[in-house]
């Protein structure tokens, strides 16, 4: 179905949504990655936008239950050239139209990624409204020029962990009991890592794991005096 895409400053973008009806608003933006779009989608780093992927087919290895980088879809929408429907990959669980159609976010194909590309590296990012409901540009326009921007938003509060957790094998675990009574776990890492979470990716958590790290991963608001009880050897603050 017919979709288009409207930035504040009157620019329109038509394609075609892959995921049913759908009006969502978000600051467009773009990534040059060939592959990878799983990462992409769930990273935090791009909550609250529009992700634009300047390679022209994407979904063709489907989706899978490992490689996330959160425990949600972050983005507003994705914007592609050409969707692949039929993915051939033997790690794929999922097409990529039902990971997004199952998380209510917007999929569109069609779109000339290209030209949209080039108008927002030469004018800068900025805020956009995507609609199959509402097909009036100028009615589109508006609703961009009123949605929320991305300056002054308290995305961390959007993004960090409501509790905190423990990540083990390649997993987070849920604390039962939380905080209290807290105790590291014996013979899961040599260090002690509390991982302050502003919109934490998990390989970084991979990464640190597989060096050998015990991580507790902690909610941003987390004060100083709670962090300095747990006794950890070491403190990560994660980007944001």
């Amino acid at each position: 179905m017919k979709a288009l895409l409207v930035l504040e400053d009157g620019a329109v973008f038509s394609g075609r949504s892959f995921t049913g009806h759908c009006e969502n608003a978000g600051e467009v933006v773009f990534n040059t990655s060939m592959s990878g779009y799983q990462e992409i989608l769930t990273d935090p780093s791009y909550c609250g936008q529009m992700v634009t992927m300047t390679y022209p087919l994407i979904g063709s290895y489907g989706i899978n239950a490992e490689d996330v980088e959160s425990d949600r879809i972050q983005v507003r929408a994705l914007l592609v050239k050409e969707y692949q429907q039929f993915p051939s990959n033997y790690r794929s669980q999922r097409t990529l139209a039902d990971y997004l159609l199952s998380n209510d976010i917007p999929g569109i194909e069609g779109i000339d990624t290209r030209a949209l590309t080039r108008h927002i590296r030469l004018k800068g990012a900025m805020k956009a409204v995507l609609s199959t409901r509402d097909l009036n540009p100028e009615s589109l326009r508006e609703k961009a020029i009123a949605a929320p921007g991305m300056v002054g938003a308290d995305l961390v509060k959007v993004v960090t962990c409501n509790d905190p957790f423990l990540w083990k094998g390649g997993r987070a675990e849920e604390l039962k009991g939380g905080l209290e009574g807290f105790c590291w776990p014996e013979g899961q890492g040599s260090f002690r890592v509390a991982a302050m979470d502003y919109g934490i990716k998990y390989n970084i958590l991979r990464s640190l794991e597989k060096r050998g790290c015990s991580i507790l991963v902690l909610p941003a608001p987390t004060d100083s005096e709670t962090i300095d009880a747990l006794a950890p050897q070491g403190l990560f603050l994660s980007n944001g």
